[in-house]
């Protein structure tokens, strides 16, 4: 039987796997340096290829959504826990 499936290729996934990585990899690398928690998040758990990671490294990393807010809390909790 001819498979015409693309998925059984790996010639055909690797390399974007390893574009999504790269553009992941460093787009939270850059939210992680710049103590943005929400950024982190989102790009942490939405995968669109590569796709929101580039939009986020060139326009979208201007913009801190909550200005630390949610990291100061999450660390003042902490503090009181380990007391």
């Amino acid at each position: 039987m001819n498979n015409l499936n693309p998925l059984a290729f790996p010639q055909f996934y690797i390399p974007f796997l390893l574009w999504s990585i790269f553009w992941k990899g460093f787009a939270l690398w850059k939210s992680a340096g710049k103590k943005q928690l929400i950024w982190f998040i989102l790009l942490m758990i939405l995968n669109t290829g590569g796709l929101f990671e580039i939009a986020y490294i060139f326009f979208l990393n201007q913009w801190d959504l909550d200005n630390g807010k949610t990291l100061k809390f999450l660390e003042k909790k902490f503090k009181e826990i380990k007391k």
